[in-house]
């Protein structure tokens, strides 16, 4: 079983919540923000949501490869998830290793996950909603998978593989010994 990683490419966001008795207010993005850190960011194009009634429900592991390949800023409207980036760029020192987050409307904690990498996650609760940017736009052409609970990546997703609530596509989806990455690393990011 691999190790969970910290992969440097991988970064977790905090942004700052403003909290009174009424609730709270946050800015979720800020690229000024992010370049005062040193830490910019793509530009982002679009935009997604995904909303899952159950919980258990696993979404990826999936990535989109060039000429349209999406890094996502991810975070959690609603419920709770743990979030998941594969690196599997070609040559990586980190190949096939992952690192996950767990997110939630109460942490407010957002996740970059950069393109070389897969994205997945799991639902943790019930009406979960995940929410990411993404700096391509969406490609099926250029979209592939690979199997969640695939042994040599080794991913602790919290439950038993037969449990997960998966599309067919997921369900059918190859071992990463089985697809050639369209992705090439080229040093440190």
């Amino acid at each position: 079983m691999q190790k969970r990683e910290h992969l440097t490419e991988v970064m977790s966001l905090s942004p700052k919540r403003f909290t009174d008795d009424r609730g709270f207010f946050c800015e979720t993005w800020s690229k000024r923000a992010l370049e005062k850190l040193g830490r910019p960011l793509p530009e982002f194009v679009q935009d997604n949501q995904s909303f899952s009634y159950e919980k258990n429900t696993v979404r990826g592991l999936h990535f989109q490869g060039p000429p349209h390949a999406q890094g996502k800023l991810v975070r959690c409207g609603r419920g709770r998830l743990f979030d998941v980036a594969v690196d599997i760029r070609i040559g990586s020192p980190n190949f096939g290793k992952w690192y996950g987050r767990e997110l939630s409307s109460e942490n407010g904690e957002q996740f970059w996950i950069p393109a070389g990498f897969l994205h997945g996650f799991i639902s943790r609760e019930p009406n979960t909603e995940i929410i990411y940017k993404c700096t391509a736009h969406y490609a099926p052409e250029c979209e592939g998978a690979v199997r969640f609970d695939d042994p040599k990546i080794g991913i602790d997703w919290g439950i038993d593989p037969v449990d997960a609530i998966l599309s067919d596509r997921d369900a059918s989806a190859p071992f990463l010994r089985d697809i050639l990455s369209p992705f090439h690393y080229v040093g440190a990011a």
